[in-house]
């Protein structure tokens, strides 16, 4: 584990299952849907079971056409360590065409402003958008450092740990490079 302070706030990064986190809420790289999918998103919502899947049909009523990239909502934990599931929508990698960075950015500034909100004290948070989305995880990486980072220095919040659980060494040892460059 790695771990910095930002303010008054400690960043850590870890290699490990993000559904067995025991933060107060993990977020959930999710697809527009909010019904479950494939990996991040279909991992919390097997094991968070069917509560998680009831809340984001609820949620989907009011959203005809789904959640907006970079938006975020809040559901039960359900059977999850975690008591909340933040889901938020990354970009689709555009291949460099445009810049993706304010929609992955967004992201994380919204999940970490709805745990505020939430009066929650710690969050974790897998790579967004980097394993089906296709976004390269050194810029993804330096994205979500530095988005987290402006969120934590900015307006007063209720949080005290950021973690990023991450599911490789790899992405792992890249996050700890991002990491290194930003504070």
């Amino acid at each position: 584990m790695v771990c910095a302070k930002i303010g008054d706030v400690t960043v850590e990064l870890v290699r490990g299952d993000l559904t067995r986190d025991r933060s107060d809420a993990i977020v959930n790289a999710a697809n527009a849907s909010l019904l479950g999918g494939g990996g991040v998103d279909g991992a919390i919502h097997r094991a968070g079971g069917s509560a998680i899947l009831a809340e984001c049909r609820a949620i989907r009523e009011s959203l005809p056409d789904g959640l907006p990239t970079g938006e975020a909502v809040i559901t039960t934990g359900g059977d999850l360590a975690a008591g909340r599931v933040i889901h938020t929508v990354g970009p689709i990698w555009s291949g460099g065409r445009r810049d993706d960075s304010p929609s992955l950015a967004a992201c994380y500034k919204n999940s970490l402003a709805l745990a505020a909100r939430e009066g929650l004290r710690s969050i974790a948070f897998p790579s967004i958008s980097t394993g089906a989305y296709r976004y390269p995880v050194e810029q993804a990486a330096a994205v979500a450092l530095r988005a987290v980072k402006d969120f934590l220095l900015g307006a007063g919040h209720s949080l005290e740990r950021v973690r990023f659980v991450l599911f490789s060494q790899s992405d792992l040892e890249t996050y700890e490079a991002a990491l290194r460059d930003l504070v």
